[in-house]
């Protein structure tokens, strides 16, 4: 299966203070470049990363990795306009795109791959897959190369979860137990909670307050 990868980074981290969350280093490696380098590792063909508020400071965090950076120059219009601009930014032919924030503390290489074999075992008629964790829609999906088509073509409002919307019978809940995928980073509140389990979660130092 050809796989590519929308990786959402544009966003302006309103709740935390308004500082690039996806730059939180864990273990002293930035949130994204983690995610980056987890969906690389999974075997992910294309990887397209969407910058936004903070493209400058993001971007250094993913020198030397083989992703395709695209600045979103209007950010502040929400999520759909990072997914679309992400989507039309695919350059090679595909059969499934991984749609993924930036800023998950846990994910890693194998939890992608549990979610594309989930992909690749799907009930025939559907065309997304999510994971759902105790009744919970998680985070990355996989959409089919037909829904990727059906976005770009709709209007500029029309994004990943318009289609779920207009399309609910496709969108499969992939069941799991894996906390990972509904672990969110939004907060500090959410980022004290991670640290008290023993993560070593902090600031660079010139994003500290």
């Amino acid at each position: 299966m050809r796989c590519a990868a929308v990786l959402l980074a544009a966003g302006s981290a309103s709740r935390m203070g308004h500082r690039p969350k996806c730059l939180l280093l864990r273990d002293g490696v930035p949130l994204i470049r983690r995610t980056a380098q987890a969906l690389l590792d999974a075997g992910i063909q294309e990887l397209v990363v969407v910058l936004g508020h903070y493209a400058q400071a993001v971007a250094p965090a993913l020198a030397d990795l083989p992703v395709n950076l695209v600045t979103n120059p209007h950010p502040e219009q929400g999520i759909i306009s990072s997914q679309r601009l992400g989507l039309q930014s695919i350059a090679t032919a595909c059969d499934a795109v991984v749609m993924c924030l930036a800023d998950l503390p846990l994910v890693h290489t194998q939890d992608i791959s549990d979610l594309l074999h989930a992909f690749e075992e799907r009930p025939s008629h559907t065309a997304l897959v999510f994971p759902q964790v105790q009744g919970q829609p998680g985070n990355p999906v996989v959409l089919a190369a037909s829904v990727r088509q059906t976005v770009l073509q709709a209007g500029d409002d029309f994004g990943c979860q318009t289609w779920r919307q207009h399309h609910r019978s496709m969108a499969y809940p992939w069941v799991s137990d894996n906390l990972h995928y509904i672990t969110d980073l939004d907060s500090p509140t959410d980022m004290a909670a991670l640290q008290q389990r023993g993560m070593d979660l902090r600031w660079p130092e010139n994003h500290t307050r």
